[in-house]
């Protein structure tokens, strides 16, 4: 020690700890003239000497007078030995590193003075260190002195004149250092890393782009910074960036991609629009690459859809119609069960508009590629079911295509069904709100015979009598209702004359069993006019219901309507069609008086021509007959009965037609016994309520044998009804 200090006059060594800096400035000239002298005479021992004297005396002296002085004493080393400094700067920039995180803000200060001048004499030969000075100058742009932050300025606009013109900077060592600093919050720190990476992209030789996804992240994350200059910055950068991709040969789009899906869903409107605009140029832009990353995106998109922000909705909408009108291959890395998953999770979302394009792609993943579909369906078909209940007409649509599409396959179809019944059951609401629109256009995607066939099978199996009776009538005045169901209806009308409607009539009257109202239109429909007579005889007093007296009231008004024009025009024959007659009124003297539906059928029947049968019964020759005391012109024609119990008009039909005859006398019997079912539901459920008890074990047993019991063989007599008063015409 006692050579170094020789090198250095004492006044000297003095004065560079002096309090005022005139005097310490004064001593590193002086400092600066003996550097010179030792670098001319080749003696760099002595000047290494001098600068350990610096170092260790001053730089890490506990005094900041010293301190600073050690500072001022090493930039005029530097100073001295020209070029020949760079031999030297291992000894030489560490500490002054070390002192910019000195306590003291002058200290801090006089470091940024003497790195900088350090700086303009070493030029390129200081890159060696930049990694540390960038460091060092990353934490100094948010010194708490205002000072020191201005000087740091400085010194960084040095840096980075001496980094764009230096050949010898690495990329790669750097990357590293700005990846772990892009997630600092501090704005000075932000607008200093911005800065850099803006400077290093207009580097020609510098490829910031391919280091992209290692420093995007925090980019994106400067976007929602509470100060809007900082906002602007990364939003040049990012710019920048993608105009730079979209004229790039070779970009990797995958690791981006990562970022931009997790960046869509920012809490921050505009990270999410400019999220998604990177988005849409990498659909268009990434080809092949991007297909692996299909479903990420396709999530980030879904949500954006239904966004409140217009702009993003707009930039969402186009981003999904280019992702799905590109083909992709399940053998090119095409994940059909990631896109099935995301689409499904999206089925739960609180928006309408997300919903409907998670069934869209549903629908054309199932067009597409059906049998990779089908392989997933165990994880789709339940969200798809339940989402029947939704909201928005519209869904439910869009899912009964989807479910139409599946259903393809008769398993899929049943599970269908069986699964709607399931859900009227349980949710009563559904079938009331949408319970129509569900079935028409279920027989409007799918064969409506081929649906009413499978409602019917299900139902007529159903424990649940109070709901068979509610679905059938819901599903009988659909029937009677529905422009989707004309065919359907044309059938029906045939049931007596060919065996294809016959087949029909006979599954729907099955179930159609559980509501009286409901095997009586069907009759109609059918023009089986003498069953329904039989049918509307059968009744007894505990099928007068309220419940029956309403629906009697809506079958009254549907006779009025253009679809029962036909039973109206066959009105005009009243002797070929005598059961009809009998039908209606049998329905007329069910109705209270005073209702509107009496009313309605009773001026309806008072139109009906008054012709009579005479003479020859099955030639079907009518003549004008006189009115009879009572004043009654029906009274021949309601005591008349046709013989060989035919139905009306069968007589001009084909009798090649008649091996397909139904045998009504066995419908009837099953009429009459699941009625019977139903009574004895009824009873049982008034004497629980009347109890206020669960009801015995004994009526439990005859519940269950009423619900659960084979039912009646076609053609035997099971459960007969109540004695009940021959039919006779009203007077």
């Amino acid at each position: 020690m006692a050579d170094a200090t020789s090198l250095i006059p004492a006044a000297v060594l003095r004065n560079l700890a002096d309090k005022l800096y005139e005097k310490r400035k004064n001593a590193a000239l002086e400092v600066e003239g003996i550097v010179k002298q030792f670098a001319a005479n080749g003696d760099h021992e002595k000047i290494s000497a001098l600068i350990n004297l610096l170092t260790t005396e001053f730089t890490y002296s506990p005094q900041a007078n010293q301190r600073k002085g050690g500072l001022i004493g090493l930039a005029a080393a530097t100073v001295g030995l020209t070029s020949e400094a760079a031999q030297h700067l291992e000894q030489i920039v560490p500490p002054v590193l070390n002192s910019f995180s000195d306590q003291d803000s002058r200290v801090r200060y006089y470091a940024c003075e003497a790195l900088y001048n350090i700086a303009k004499v070493v030029r390129g030969d200081f890159i060696v260190f930049f990694n540390q000075i960038f460091d060092a100058l990353c934490k100094l742009s948010a010194d708490s002195d205002a000072n020191v932050q201005s000087a740091a300025h400085l010194l960084d606009r040095l840096v980075k004149d001496i980094v764009t013109e230096s050949d010898q900077f690495s990329i790669e060592e750097f990357i590293p250092l700005l990846r772990e600093r892009m997630n600092v919050l501090n704005p000075y720190v932000r607008q200093f890393l911005v800065g850099w990476i803006t400077v290093l992209d207009s580097v020609p030789d510098i490829d910031m782009l391919g280091f992209l996804p290692d420093f995007l992240d925090g980019l994106f994350n400067m976007l929602s910074d509470s100060s809007h200059e900082i906002r602007q910055q990364a939003d040049f950068a990012l710019s920048e960036f993608l105009q730079e991709i979209k004229n790039s040969p070779s970009v990797d789009y995958g690791r981006m991609a990562e970022i931009l899906v997790q960046r869509a869903s920012s809490p921050d409107e505009f990270t999410r629009l400019t999220a998604i605009t990177w988005i849409n140029e990498f659909v268009k832009l990434g080809g092949d690459q991007l297909v692996p990353y299909y479903a990420d995106i396709l999530g980030a998109i879904l949500p954006c859809i239904s966004d409140k922000e217009e702009k993003i909705r707009v930039v969402a909408r186009e981003t999904n119609e280019e992702l799905r009108a590109i083909k992709a291959d399940p053998a090119e890395g095409f994940d059909i069960g990631a896109i099935l998953s995301i689409a499904r999770r999206q089925l739960s979302s609180e928006w309408e508009a997300t919903r409907i394009e998670a069934l869209h792609w549903i629908s054309t993943l199932l067009s597409r590629h059906r049998l990779e579909v089908l392989s997933f369906l165990e994880s789709i078909f339940d969200p798809l079911l339940k989402a029947l209940s939704d909201p928005s007409d519209e869904v439910v649509l869009l899912v009964l295509e989807v479910h139409a599409c599946i259903a393809r396959d008769a398993p899929h179809f049943r599970h269908l069904i069986v699964f709607l019944v399931h859900n009227f059951r349980n949710e009563p609401s559904l079938l009331e709100r949408r319970g129509a629109l569900i079935v028409r256009h279920l027989c409007v995607l799918l064969d409506a015979e081929r649906v009413y066939r499978e409602f019917s099978t299900i139902l007529e199996g159903e424990d649940d009598l109070d709901f068979a009776s509610i679905l059938v009538q819901a599903l009988n005045l659909i029937l009677l209702t529905s422009s989707e169901l004309s065919e359907l209806r044309a059938l029906l009308k045939q049931s007596l004359m060919n065996s294809t409607g016959k087949d029909l009539f006979v599954a729907l009257y099955s179930s159609w069993c559980h509501s009286p109202m409901a095997t009586i239109s069907l009759c109609l429909l059918a023009q089986a006019y003498h069953h329904a007579s039989s049918v509307i005889q059968s009744l007894v007093e505990e099928d007068i219901t309220v419940k029956f007296l309403v629906q009697l009231d809506k079958l009254i008004r549907l006779l009025e309507t253009p679809i029962f024009a036909y039973l109206r025009l066959q009105l005009l024959d009243p002797g070929r069609y005598t059961w009809l007659l009998k039908s209606l009124y049998g329905l007329l003297m069910l109705l209270p008086q005073q209702s509107a539906a009496f009313k309605i059928l009773r001026t309806r029947l008072r139109t009906v021509p008054a012709y009579a049968f005479s003479g020859d019964q099955s030639s079907g020759t009518v003549s004008t007959v006189r009115r009879t005391a009572s004043g009654n012109p029906y009274t021949q024609i309601l005591s008349y009965t046709p013989g060989g119990g035919s139905e009306d008009g069968e007589k001009n039909q084909d009798s090649g037609s008649m091996h397909n005859a139904i045998n009504f006398a066995s419908r009837l019997q099953q009429f009459e016994h699941v009625q019977h079912q139903h009574r004895m539901h009824s009873k049982l459920q008034a004497q629980s309520m009347m109890h206020s008890r669960r009801p015995s074990s004994s009526n439990l047993h005859q519940e269950s044998q009423i619900r659960r019991g084979p039912p009646a063989p076609i053609g035997s007599d099971v459960n007969p009804p109540p004695s009940r008063m021959p039919w006779k015409a009203p007077s």
